[in-house]
């Protein structure tokens, strides 16, 4: 039987917190600005957009110690068991000085109103423990989930330039004490189940993945949280009562991903910066539109199962993992079945999963060298937004030239992510040359009846569609035009 512990233990800055009343939908950044008084920690949009609540979250991965940049925002206190919570009140220097981050953005001029201020310090800070000479393209990506108003960014990529002048990273509070905080996060594992509350008013820490399986055949109803990237704004945004709530981001067989016999697995609890190294190494295209999901913040808490789980018609991943061909596990109590990613969205709203199954992993197999692939994602800011139209493309091209399979699958054309199988058909045993494509661009009007909405017109999503067909075709038949620019400013190929 599974031993049982009715409260929450985390290390907040320097000091250990045991909670034991904790309402599933209370928020990190409620209770350190209301219940801690750590007001340095600012709210602004309240849905993970402009990171001025940017903390930092150091969590166990294996034995190594990982710290993040999360929004406070719409990280559950709950979620937070047996973790390290750093705030912007905890920088300084030994002698009680500013810290180098912070006497940077002091000496660069990085800070007008200020308001925004605590969160991009959080977030170079984050940046300059992981490496402390980061090149302007990397302070780019570590900056996009942070929002600055008045300043403008020139003068804050600056002040992050010339951070390690003022101080050494391996001299930092965070890396001298990293032992220490280690051993106190493996004294506060001890293998059980977290229950607190009463009734529907409850949230459950499963000790395990059996335990996680055991307690949603209990729970149905519940309300799976791994990142909260999504759900976060459910609380925030629009009011809705989550409880009861089950917590899976700490569950560390969830983190697992690896590579067998041409074949990724990853647990449905892989964030995306978890999964960016392998898929950028093995997919480029994939890791590029890692890249375009969110800010840092964002990346480091949404998770790929939990992508898939919400069954969003504008979800990011499910159209490139369907144009791969990728596979789902899902699993109920000790009973577990594989299916097609694409079978997993039968309508709006609606996923193939029974009352008590999960999301335990998805199997995603890598194209091989004759198979071109390609993503690309449309939104009205190129960072940090939510997609209007998405296109995944796999097409494997046979020894005469002619098309021996495509793997078409669209997003933000249809209530779920979906193939395009009449533009398939058009191309399957046809040369691939620019009149085969122009049939099948035709054809994607009896693929796709898509909506107008706040994100773009029926009309424009649907020469969207058709124009990255039509770029897939160019970037993969030797046309020397130009391509992508990347942050450094160098051309990306397809």
């Amino acid at each position: 039987m599974t031993a049982i512990r009715h409260e929450i233990r985390f290390l907040l800055n320097g000091r250990k917190v045991t909670l034991t009343e904790v309402p599933p939908e209370r928020t990190l950044l409620d209770f350190l600005r209301i219940e801690r008084r750590l007001t340095g920690t600012k709210e602004g949009c309240a849905e993970g957009d402009c990171g001025a609540c940017t903390v930092l979250v150091g969590r166990l991965s294996g034995d190594t110690l990982v710290y993040e940049g999360v929004n406070a925002c719409i990280r559950f206190l709950g979620s937070l068991d047996g973790c390290h919570v750093v705030t912007v009140e905890h920088l300084k220097r030994p002698d009680g000085s500013l810290h180098p981050v912070q006497q940077a953005l002091v000496d660069f001029h990085g800070s007008q109103c200020g308001f925004c201020t605590p969160g991009f310090v959080m977030s170079l800070y984050a940046l300059w423990m992981r490496g402390p000479d980061p090149s302007e393209a990397a302070i780019e990506k570590a900056l996009q989930g942070n929002l600055c108003r008045c300043t403008g960014y020139a003068p804050i990529v600056r002040a992050a330039c010339a951070i390690s002048s003022y101080g050494e990273a391996d001299t930092d509070p965070l890396a001298t004490e990293r032992e220490a905080v280690t051993a106190e996060l493996k004294a506060l594992r001890d293998g059980t189940r977290v229950e607190i509350g009463q009734g529907r008013e409850r949230l459950v820490i499963p000790a395990s993945v059996d335990d996680l399986a055991h307690v949603l055949e209990a729970e149905p109803e519940a309300t799976v949280v791994a990142g909260s990237t999504d759900v976060g704004l459910w609380v925030t945004k629009f009011m809705r009562d989550i409880a009861p709530v089950v917590f899976i981001g700490g569950l560390e067989a969830l983190h697992t991903i690896s590579e067998k016999d041409g074949t990724l697995s990853i647990g449905a609890g892989v964030s995306y910066s978890e999964a960016f190294p392998l898929l950028a190494t093995h997919v480029p295209a994939f890791g590029r539109l890692i890249d375009r999901i969110g800010g840092d913040q964002v990346r480091n808490m949404g998770t790929i199962g939990g992508n898939i789980a919400n069954g969003s018609p504008i979800g990011d991943t499910p159209p490139p993992l369907i144009a791969l061909g990728a596979t789902l596990t899902l699993r109920k109590g000790n009973r577990r079945r594989t299916i097609p990613l694409e079978d997993f969205f039968i309508g709006y709203g609606q996923q193939d999963r029974q009352p008590g199954e999960f999301v335990e992993a998805v199997h995603v197999p890598l194209p091989d060298p004759d198979t071109h692939f390609a993503v690309w994602k449309i939104s009205k800011r190129r960072d940090e937004d939510i997609t209007a139209a998405l296109g995944a493309f796999a097409v494997k091209r046979a020894s005469d030239g002619t098309v021996a399979s495509a793997r078409l699958a669209y997003g933000g054309m249809a209530p779920t992510p979906k193939r395009a199988a009449a533009a398939e058909a058009a191309l399957v045993g046809n040369a691939w040359t620019r009149e085969t494509v122009e049939r099948a661009v035709t054809a994607l009007e009896q693929d796709f009846t898509p909506i107008s909405d706040m994100r773009a017109s029926a009309e424009y999503r649907m020469l969207a569609a058709k124009n990255l067909l039509r770029r897939f075709f160019l970037e993969t038949s030797g046309d020397p035009g130009p391509l992508e620019v990347g942050r450094d400013h160098k051309e990306i190929a397809a």
